[in-house]
């Protein structure tokens, strides 16, 4: 039996991202303490929402609004990313990062989860209840550590983790803290649950680099999001908002 106290049962839930590798995790995680899940993802089998599309969130929010009521739940997860294996151009020096690039990473994971919480948080505020929960990275918290890389150079490249995924994802704490302020006599309350590396079979020479300088000496699992947005989204974290709640195994500590 769920604990009462992290339950979710008969909340109404939008996963932004709810298709990619955390995003299942999430709404796997949710659905398993009773929530109805809509997964909002170009991906997605239902709602093909792009979250750059304002137009587009809207429609899909008052889809779920008639057949389920206004959301309870709101977990900001969609967002790009350069992974270690990623394509030349995006990973040269920053004095030549593409600027096509750079807009392409902040329109998904800074307007993109804006977008997100203005046509979904304020039916929530209307409702005078809600959490959302914008996921962040500790490459927004700390700058990338470029060592990680370096078997990338070793062979001849240039290989820098890129600006825009940190710039953007620095961006999300103080969305947090605005909406939290803004939201707050509404009975909104808005987090951002900040992670590390996530094991997704990356080249082994990351790999052994990346756990060298983590504390636990390894990658997170998906699935170890699952507690933090849990807490998050229920009556758990019923006193917290505008706060950032870090799951990165310890890297932050160092």
């Amino acid at each position: 039996m769920t604990d009462a106290l992290f339950s979710l049962h008969d909340r109404v839930a939008i996963v932004t991202g709810g298709a990619g590798q955390l995003g299942r995790e999430i709404v796997g995680g949710l659905e398993e303490r009773g929530a109805r899940v809509a997964v909002f993802d170009v991906a997605a089998d239902r709602f093909r929402v792009d979250v750059t599309d304002r137009a587009a969130i809207e429609g899909a929010t008052e889809e779920v609004v008639r057949e389920w009521g206004v959301p309870h739940v709101l977990v900001n997860a969609a967002a790009l990313d350069s992974p270690p294996d990623a394509p030349p151009d995006e990973v040269g020096p920053v004095e030549s990062y593409p600027e096509s690039s750079f807009d392409e990473v902040m329109n998904v994971n800074v307007k993109g989860t804006f977008l997100s919480c203005q046509a979904i948080g304020a039916r929530m505020a209307q409702a005078g209840r809600g959490s959302i929960v914008n996921i962040s990275s500790v490459y927004g918290m700390l700058s990338p550590v470029q060592d990680l890389y370096e078997f990338r150079r070793q062979g001849g490249e240039e290989f820098f983790k890129p600006v825009a995924y940190s710039v953007s994802k620095s961006a999300l704490y103080n969305l947090t803290r605005y909406l939290a302020t803004y939201w707050a006599k509404s009975g909104v309350r808005v987090n951002t649950l900040t992670l590390a590396g996530v094991w997704n079979d990356q080249p082994q020479e990351f790999l052994d680099a990346y756990v060298q300088r983590m504390p636990l000496g390894r990658m997170a699992d998906a699935r170890e999001v699952v507690g933090p947005v849990v807490f998050l989204a229920s009556d758990a974290s019923s006193y917290v908002t505008g706060a950032n709640l870090v799951a990165d195994g310890g890297w932050s500590a160092w």
